[in-house]
């Protein structure tokens, strides 16, 4: 009898914990989404790609050089990639997740000095915050930036 009243809810309470656990892992992660730069002029999609996380610019709030011409990866070191477009130039490549809400392994290219850096990125204040630390060598010469996620 009383067996008959707990079964139900027991079998709720599994189905509630086997959909809660399969979306979790097919979930998305904390990294992944749309993040506004330092100086909030441009936005940065990060995304998955491959076993890796990448980085490409998606807006930028003047998008166009003083002609009116789109803006270009001048000052690129390649001179094949000099005439592309700032507008969804990788800025991001290689991160993997290292536990914690860190990215380890990667690279960030400045499109404004045409150089590429190692990279670290640690997520900050739930998720809503991203340190951005690129660096020559070791980690302790570089510079730090941090990046909001836009909503």
């Amino acid at each position: 009898m009383i067996l008959d009243k707990i079964r139900p809810v027991f079998f709720a309470i599994l189905a509630l914990a086997f959909f809660h656990s399969s979306s979790f892992a097919a979930g998305t992660d904390p990294l992944i989404g749309v993040w506004y730069n330092q100086d909030k002029d441009a936005k940065i999609e990060i995304y998955k790609c491959g076993e890796k996380f990448c980085g490409k610019i998606v807006w930028l709030k003047n998008p166009k050089d003083d002609a009116g011409k789109e803006k270009l990866d001048t000052k690129n070191p390649d001179k094949d990639l000099r005439s592309k477009p700032i507008m969804g130039i990788n800025l991001l490549k290689g991160f993997t997740a290292e536990g914690d809400g860190e990215y380890e392994g990667g690279t960030i290219y400045n499109p404004k000095e045409g150089k590429t850096y190692s990279c670290e990125l640690k997520l900050k204040k739930a998720g809503k915050q991203l340190k951005v630390r690129g660096y020559i060598g070791i980690s302790l010469i570089g510079k730090t930036q941090y990046w909001d996620r836009a909503e």
